[in-house]
């Protein structure tokens, strides 16, 4: 004889409620498609029905695992998880007072769920998407492959502005729910909206595979598909050193997706990397500051700016943004010796700048550098002074017209000047050694300035 309190007793008096989340099952199974968990639903039913609770525990069990592997889904299975631990204990003959408690406390559990579940939905529809949230945390802890009130909190996150929590759910609930293109629609669309074409176009992909004639994934593949093309296009022509194309390129993404912030910041910070690759370092500053307005510490950009502001000899600035940058990645080389080369030039040109005393950008050809040489020597040129002390000024202006002539026309030393070692400077040498240009006016007198391949041949006469 049961004694009233005890767990087959209860289970005697909840077998009603039992056979409707049977029956809430079995409608499901019906509406759709898996012959395996339909059958064996059915038999649970009658078996639970006929009181025989180790055979209907059997069928139930065997339900709950087709319907895993399959993903078929359903809003009564996590019910069915406690129907499950309630036939487990309640088969015991003899139960002790520890399972009994445990019967009792998975009724509790069941009820308690049920509680959250209404809760979680009231929120919801209140558009109280936080306290909702918290409600189905709570149930997802227990019910972790309830596909459906996975999908309702992705669809709080995405309301609270927390996409990629979204995606989480949604990806769960793609595996758990059979043939469920929903799912891979909206990660699709949320992985667009942040930016991660890739991705996105992955996942619209797997949405036509379910279903080819769905018709908002094929509007969307379309899409991303063409984006993903420009951008790819763009990145090739990068690598490719092609900058004014790249850039051109970048400008299209923009007008393609002009509505997402994303992928103009993208495009941008691409751009400015153009320009800056392309010796445009006016362009480069200027848009790769839009971008730092919006991503103070975008590191792309700030390296990118800081090599801008190097050619445009603005050393102070070009330091703050490797220092900047540096903080956010100090295990950047191309950033430490960008900042080391920032602070060398820095230093050089507190000193003599032979591009200075060219007057020639630091990105000027061989022929610019000839050019502005030729006519700077013709200026200066010692003859062209009578008065002495005029000619003594003259005299050194033109060694260093000579001197930046000599440096800059020769790949190897530019170079070291553009490290920032002055290769005629012997504190800058760490052999040490002289200076091949602190000699006296007398060691240039027949030199011609104009013989370097140049049409001009002028001759001077020295007094």
């Amino acid at each position: 004889m049961v004694a009233p309190g005890s767990v087959t007793s209860r289970l005697g008096s909840v077998f009603p409620f039992l056979l409707v989340l049977v029956d809430l099952q079995y409608e499901g199974a019906e509406c759709g498609v898996n012959a395996d968990v339909e059958k064996h639903l059915e038999l649970g039913k009658k078996l639970l029905a006929a009181g025989q609770l180790a055979d209907a525990l059997s069928q139930f069990h065997a339900a709950v695992g087709f319907a895993r592997i399959t993903g078929l889904s359903h809003r009564a299975w996590p019910e069915m998880c406690f129907l499950i631990s309630l036939l487990s204990c309640g088969l015991k003959s003899n139960p002790s007072e520890n399972e009994e408690k445990e019967a009792q406390s998975q009724l509790i559990k069941s009820d308690e769920m049920q509680r959250l579940r209404s809760q979680a939905l009231d929120a919801f529809e209140s558009a109280d998407y936080t306290a909702a949230i918290t409600f189905l945390d709570k149930i997802l802890e227990v019910c972790v492959w309830d596909a459906e009130l996975r999908e309702l909190r992705a669809e709080c996150f995405i309301k609270e502005g927390e996409p990629r929590k979204a995606i989480s759910d949604l990806k769960a609930a793609s595996k758990l729910k059979n043939d469920n293109t929903e799912a891979f629609y909206k990660i699709s669309t949320l992985y667009y909206q942040l930016g991660d074409h890739e991705l996105s176009l992955s996942e619209v992909r797997e949405c036509l595979k379910l279903d080819q004639d769905h018709k908002r994934c094929f509007a969307h593949y379309k899409q991303v598909k063409k984006l993903n093309k420009l951008i790819e296009s763009a990145e090739e022509l990068i690598r490719d050193g092609r900058y004014t194309d790249a850039t051109s390129k970048y400008e299209s993404v923009m007008k393609t997706e002009p509505n997402i912030a994303e992928y103009t910041i993208r495009s941008k910070e691409r751009i400015c990397h153009c320009f800056s690759k392309d010796e445009k370092p006016v362009e480069a500053i200027r848009i790769c500051s839009e971008v730092l307005q919006l991503e103070p510490d975008n590191v792309n950009a700030l390296k990118d700016r800081a090599e801008a502001y190097l050619v445009e000899e603005m050393y102070d600035e070009a330091i703050q943004d490797y220092e900047t940058a540096q903080e956010h990645n100090e295990n950047d080389q191309q950033i430490r010796e960008g900042l080391e080369k920032a602070q060398r030039l820095l230093k050089q040109s507190q000193k003599r700048d032979y591009y200075k005393i060219l007057g020639v950008k630091r990105n000027a050809k061989k022929q610019e550098i000839i050019k502005a040489y030729r006519k700077l020597a013709m200026q200066w040129h010692p003859d062209n002074f009578q008065n002495e002390e005029e000619k003594k000024k003259a005299e050194k202006k033109f060694i260093d017209i000579a001197a930046a002539k000599e440096v800059l026309s020769d790949p190897e030393m530019r170079k070291k000047f553009d490290d920032g070692e002055d290769p005629l400077d012997a504190e800058s040498q760490q052999g040490g050694g002289s200076n091949p240009f602190h000699r006296s006016w007398n060691s240039w007198q027949g030199f011609n300035p104009f013989s370097s391949g140049g049409p001009f041949r002028f001759k001077f006469h020295f007094n």
